[in-house]
């Protein structure tokens, strides 16, 4: 049975493993037990000192201890516990049963990922678009409560998945990520910004714009290798737009240059071309977005980009504290308050006045 269930005149109260649990609010006055023992030590010595002493002999045969001689010290010692009990009573033991409970508002961000031919590059492993959805996997992994969507483009931009919080569909689309989803070849930067800004632009009333620490609540990841090539509308006025609707943006240039691997000829060995970029536009695009640009050339540096943004643009957790606490000082007070009436019943009796000697 749970010591809470005890009667408060039960022993079980004085166990050490019961009384070692608590939490006691004014752990003080446990400090001032030893001081009982003390008073009733000196209280004796100063009464041996001064007590009236009379003189009269008595043969060694007549001396006899009774054991009824130590009755005299039961008031004494029914003092000394209610006064330790009563220490123990202000000390307020309790326990505490607090629950704890986290919660984010979170944020909306949008992963652009360019799956031009290009993409197939190999200088990251396998490729360069195999190597952005394993990152972009593992980012996701590392989120809390935000809502995440993907946008996927080449000659044309796709939205493949709108913003949401099952990250197990997430994983999914991502698995299904590949060159022939779109069938038009280039690159269309500024379609791809505009149908992600789309996609983010019909939040919940309340989520615009920044927070109180300064954090968007709507990002924009955009990846590629490449410059725009195809589209109908230019990446800059894309920015733009994105910007008015208050969403941030990191772009991530991927890709080394000059000659990288480029699947097999056919013989059967590695072929290469040769590789350049224009980082101008990805970086306008930043700067416009109030991001970041970075450039990347291996799937390492590609993944601390994204531990970085996962750094930046972490929302806040919160929590709430719930804590019950049940006090239980009450019941030595009881078992004070019934050894000081039984010290009062006693001390005028016969107990107080056995001969002591």
């Amino acid at each position: 049975m749970p010591i809470e269930n005890e009667n408060w005149f039960s022993l079980n109260w004085f166990q050490p493993s019961v009384l070692s649990n608590y939490e006691y609010q004014h752990i003080f006055f446990l400090y001032l037990l030893p001081l009982i023992p003390l008073f009733f030590i000196i209280r004796w010595l100063i009464g041996l000192r001064s007590g009236q002493k009379l003189p009269i002999a008595f043969p060694k045969s007549a001396l006899k201890q009774s054991p009824i001689t130590y009755l005299r010290l039961i008031p004494a010692l029914l003092i000394a516990l209610a006064a330790a009990l009563l220490l123990l009573a202000m000390a307020r033991p309790q326990k505490s049963n607090e629950q704890v409970e986290q919660w984010s508002e979170g944020i909306d961000i949008m992963l652009v990922i360019d799956i031009s031919e290009s993409m197939r590059i190999e200088d990251f492993k396998p490729n360069r678009l195999q190597a952005a959805k394993d990152v972009a996997r593992d980012f996701i992994a590392g989120r809390m409560q935000d809502r995440i969507g993907l946008v996927v483009f080449s000659g044309d931009a796709y939205s493949l998945s709108p913003l949401t919080t099952d990250y197990e569909l997430l994983y999914k689309f991502i698995e299904d990520i590949d060159f022939s989803l779109i069938e038009s070849r280039g690159t269309a930067i500024g379609s791809a910004l505009a149908v992600a800004t789309n996609r983010m632009r019909d939040v919940e009333e309340g989520s615009e714009g920044p927070d109180r620490e300064g954090k968007a609540s709507k990002v924009m990841v955009l990846l590629s290798d490449g410059d725009n090539t195809a589209g109908n509308l230019d990446p800059i006025t894309a920015a733009e737009l994105a910007h008015a609707y208050s969403i941030k943006i990191y772009s991530i240039a991927i890709g080394k240059e000059g000659k990288v691997p480029f699947g097999k000829d056919f013989f059967g060995n590695t072929r290469y071309v040769e590789n350049s970029l224009d980082e101008t536009t990805l970086r306008e695009i930043a700067k416009i977005g109030e991001g970041e640009f970075y450039r990347v050339s291996n799937k390492e540096a590609l993944e601390e980009v994204f531990d970085l943004i996962d750094k930046y643009e972490k929302a806040e957790i919160k929590e709430t504290r719930y804590k019950d606490t049940t006090d239980f000082y009450w019941i030595y007070l009881s078992w004070a308050i019934a050894l000081f009436l039984l010290w009062l019943l006693l001390k005028s009796t016969f107990v107080s006045n056995v001969l002591k000697d």
